[in-house]
């Protein structure tokens, strides 16, 4: 008798999964349209993303660009244990965490402020006139942006040393890009000046979905205009803010290049060097391709990492999760 009771159950399972199968094949030749569109997608992602996997395998060798991949010499986890025993590159781990970070920071928060901000403004003309103004420096290269930034903070002439001066604030002028400990705030603020009205548009899209009756019922209830954004339109955006917020956390590593690059000196180097700039060094200018691809590594799998984590917090908190 308990042998029918196990082999009853298992048929029923295989007959799901079979109805599965069939379910999914139907669907598939339903849509076969679409999936011969998203078959070019398919195929970049697979060449671009999935196969320069294998080049992983440089992290396991001694890696040496004359010799084939059957005479390469392999050392397991050395060069990932040399690079947590290595005091630059720990240094590189904190610059690229902190500037990460405030990055991250500041950009949810003046997004977000500046989109319930702009929203509250009944012009039409003047507020989409301030939408166009705020997000036009997010189509400028860094190049541009890295050179207005230099040209805006430089000792002789530089708009921000005049007007502090003007103001009082300061006696002479500051040698901005040559002090290590403010080094950190400029490349946050020139993130901030370069996307926050480009990161502010998707906030403001979900600012439209909210219920206007939501407004109408607050009002009614005696809730000022300070009050209906700190509890209407604040929890109207929460899930996409939690959204953005899991998606983010998979680029706490990409605290950036350009800007660090192009902006940093011999002076700041222990502040500014991050592990795109580690990289490019380890891996083009010494020639130790081996140590480059263990830091692109170590990287790539703490970003997926941090993303499962952020969703699985997301869950549990009853939040709206990415995966």
């Amino acid at each position: 008798m308990a042998g029918i009771q196990q082999i009853v159950p298992s048929k029923k399972s295989a007959a799901g999964a079979a109805s599965r199968r069939a379910s999914l094949l139907h669907r598939m030749r339903g849509q076969k349209q679409l999936m011969w569109m998203s078959m070019p997608i398919v195929a970049y992602v697979i060449l671009f993303s999935y196969y320069p996997i294998w080049g992983w395998t440089m992290a396991f060798q001694n890696y040496r660009p004359a010799k084939s991949f059957s005479e390469q010499e392999w050392v397991g986890f050395k060069h990932f244990a040399f690079l947590f025993s290595d005091a630059t590159f720990l240094n590189v781990l904190r610059n690229t965490i902190a500037m990460s970070l405030i990055n991250m920071v500041l950009g949810f928060v003046t997004a977000i402020v500046f989109a319930i901000l702009l929203n509250e403004i009944k012009h039409k003309l003047y507020k989409r006139t301030i939408q166009t103004i705020s997000y036009l420096p997010h189509f400028l290269s860094w190049i541009i942006v890295t050179g207005i930034v230099a040209n805006s903070l430089s000792v002789d002439g530089g708009i921000v040393n005049v007007l502090l001066m003007k103001l009082g604030w300061i006696d002479g002028p500051v040698m901005w890009l040559s002090e290590p400990s403010y080094f950190w705030g400029i490349v946050g603020a020139s993130h901030v000046w370069k996307e926050v009205g480009w990161n502010a548009i998707i906030y403001l899209a979900a600012i439209t979905s909210i219920d206007p009756a939501q407004y109408e019922a607050a009002e009614i209830d005696g809730a000022n205009r300070y009050q209906k954004m700190l509890y209407v339109t604040l929890p109207g955006i929460k899930s996409i803010v939690v959204i953005l917020l899991i998606m983010n956390m998979g680029w706490i590593l990409e605290a950036g290049f350009e800007v660090q690059y192009l902006l940093g000196n011999g002076v700041v180097v222990d502040w500014a060097q991050t592990i795109d700039i580690f990289v490019l060094k380890y891996g083009l200018q010494v020639g130790n391709y081996s140590l480059a691809t263990a830091a692109g590594i170590f990287k790539t799998v703490v970003s997926i990492s941090l993303i499962f984590a952020a969703n699985t917090i997301a869950k549990r908190l009853g939040e709206d999760r990415l995966i």
